[in-house]
């Protein structure tokens, strides 16, 4: 039992050790580069092909939503007879 605690606690040290076993590449200063750069295209849709699809969603999204809403709100302002 207590050999198997001991395991443990060495195998949850390593995984959260320190040191890293790979480096990773710092790309902040690109991605400075390419959003600060004069091209004429928003800084929203500098990211590339995902940043247009979200945009597009969302934009789709809001346009659809508004439109219910204001429909739910016209179908509340007109109340339906009752059937007898």
């Amino acid at each position: 039992m207590n050999r198997s605690v001991f395991a443990l606690q060495q195998v949850a040290r390593r995984t959260f050790c320190g040191s890293a076993r790979r480096q990773v590449e710092n790309r902040v200063p690109q991605n400075q580069r390419r959003f600060q750069e004069d091209n004429g295209i928003p800084v929203y849709l500098k990211g590339g092909t995902v940043d247009g699809l979200l945009y597009r969603f969302t934009m789709a999204l809001t346009v659809f939503g508004g439109a219910y809403a204001v429909y739910e709100l016209v179908k509340a302002a007109y109340p339906q007879k009752k059937k007898n």
